[in-house]
């Protein structure tokens, strides 16, 4: 039998070094997402942009304050190094604890923000009103006016959920794994239905907020009612996802055709008493500490909402965690969907052994195929299929699929559409605008393409200007497959090897320990 040290008569600084340690594979924001300026009488203020000028060597952002609220835990996920057989230290930060730290780092100039996960301590009720009651205490007896990001827990209430979401600029559900069959073989205490109902709440929240002040429903992009028909989701779960996606499209609609019959002379209040019944509002999240958050008049997460999948824990191609997803933006609307490789920790025979090195670079693939799928209009059929579900890790997503569909390439620079510029390797949106723009008014060359930014070392394979290439060079995939991985040679390498992998911030780099 296992006998956990559960000593909670640690200092707040041991606490600290232990709860610090244990959030550093909870994956944090890299942006903030939410402006808000300082006012009288509170402490701090919020930048959109405000939050990723400083990362780790993983890439996790280190400008937050990032803890577990307690690494004890009732559930027993197997990849997890908090799960409830592993024989760890455990602390529990209390509400009072974790606000003092927050404005005292805050103070000194440390961070910018907060981060708060935690545990499941005792069950997922309980641990979300401690951390609601964090929270609270932040807004109302601290003042805190800064950015903070908060991990719900799964299987609390409504009413908990949502005092969570006025509360904190970004709220996270994480989904850890991207398949039903991998979240029954590695947490059995979780199911997809659970972790999907609160992200169904808390985007119909963010969307009704958003209509009741003449926005649009959707957080950046418009993308209308699709869900993808695969098999990563249960028929169950598919079919409440597309009645509550009928439902808010229905619901935008006649938002929108009302909108426009009375001039937009309805009052925010008139708009909310429209939405319908299941929507989380103001009114039905004051339960907890109803006169203090009725206080607060804040938007419902106004950065959003975002989750996590933990990459190679479990047998599933790149294929499928594309296709889950874009399912997740498409169907929640996500800010981000952050891929976490996983880091072999506990010994058991359905995982990675111990030792195992961690899947960096295929995590790296994944976040720029992500971007592809959010900026560039690739979906996730175009980039990968069932015949070749997995990126060659030795390529960037984008030249992958340019070398896999030759036949469309080269492309002249003076006549191509701006979508169709996009999908050329080294070309990105800003300098896709700028030559759509310069070509209006000139000829343009190779070195003007080089000046709006275009990357000429992975473009010139694929483009022409003027129906001339820069140099002489065969458009055949092998030949131009051997070239690109030369090129990236150097940064593969860095990223396959770097020594300060798993290392974030710690304690001591601001003095402390």
């Amino acid at each position: 039998m296992i006998t956990q040290i559960t000593n909670d008569a640690y200092t707040t600084q041991e606490k600290l070094q232990i709860l610090a340690d244990a959030a550093k594979y909870d994956v944090a924001c890299t942006s903030s997402g939410s402006s808000r300026r300082g006012k009288k009488g509170g402490l701090g203020n919020a930048e959109a942009c405000g939050i990723c000028h400083s990362f780790a060597a993983d890439g996790r952002c280190i400008s937050l304050l990032k803890i577990l609220m307690t690494n004890h835990c009732a559930y027993d996920c197997k990849y997890c190094i908090n799960r409830s057989s592993n024989d760890v230290k455990r602390a529990t930060f209390t509400p009072q604890e974790i606000c003092e730290l927050t404005v005292e780092f805050y103070k000194r100039n440390y961070i910018e923000g907060l981060f708060l996960s935690s545990g499941v301590l005792k069950n997922p009720t309980y641990t979300m009103e401690k951390m609601c009651e964090t929270l609270l205490l932040l807004r109302t007896r601290y003042h805190f006016n800064g950015y903070i990001h908060v991990k719900t827990i799964p299987g609390a209430s409504d009413e908990l959920l949502a005092a969570a979401g006025y509360l904190a600029d970004r709220i996270s559900v994480n989904l850890e794994l991207p398949t039903e069959a991998a979240l029954r073989s590695l947490a059995p205490n979780k199911t997809m239905q659970n972790i999907l109902n609160p992200m169904g709440k808390v985007q119909s929240t963010i969307s009704s907020h958003r209509m009741a002040i003449g926005k649009s429903a959707y957080m950046e992009r418009s993308r209308g009612n699709q869900f993808l028909s695969h098999s990563i989701f249960s028929d169950d779960s598919k079919k409440i996802f597309r009645e509550k996606l009928n439902t808010q499209t229905t619901d935008t609609r006649l938002k929108d055709h009302t909108t426009d019959k009375k001039d937009n002379l309805n009052s925010i209040s008139q708009k909310q008493s429209k939405l319908p019944r299941h929507i989380l509002t103001w009114e039905n999240a004051c339960q907890l500490a109803p006169l203090d958050m009725s206080d607060l008049k804040r938007s419902f997460a106004p950065a959003g909402q975002s989750t996590q999948m933990i990459i190679g824990a479990t047998g599933e191609s790149d294929y499928t965690l594309l296709q889950t997803t874009q399912a997740l933006y498409q169907g929640f609307d996500l800010k981000r969907v952050f891929y976490s490789a996983y880091i072999p920790l506990n010994e058991d025979s359905v995982l990675p052994q111990i030792g195992t090195p961690p899947p960096l670079l295929r995590e790296h693939r994944l976040y720029q195929a992500d971007w592809l799928l959010r900026f560039y209009g690739f979906q996730a059929n175009e980039l990968l299929s069932e015949s070749q579900p997995n990126f060659n890790e030795l390529l960037d997503p984008k030249c992958d699929w340019a070398l896999r569909h030759l036949e469309h390439f080269p492309i002249d620079v003076e006549t191509a559409s701006y979508a169709t510029l996009l999908r050329v390797p080294g070309i990105g949106p800003k300098s896709a605008s700028r030559i759509t723009y310069a070509r209006r008014y000139g000829r343009l060359n190779f070195e003007s393409l080089k000046k709006m930014g275009v990357v000429l070392k992975r473009a010139h394979y694929f483009i022409t200007c003027g129906g001339r290439q820069m140099y002489h060079t065969p458009v055949e995939q092998e030949y131009i497959t051997r070239q690109l991985v030369h090129v990236d040679t150097k940064d593969l390498w860095k990223v396959q090897h770097s020594t300060e992998t798993y290392s974030q911030m710690t304690l001591a780099d601001f003095g402390i320990g």
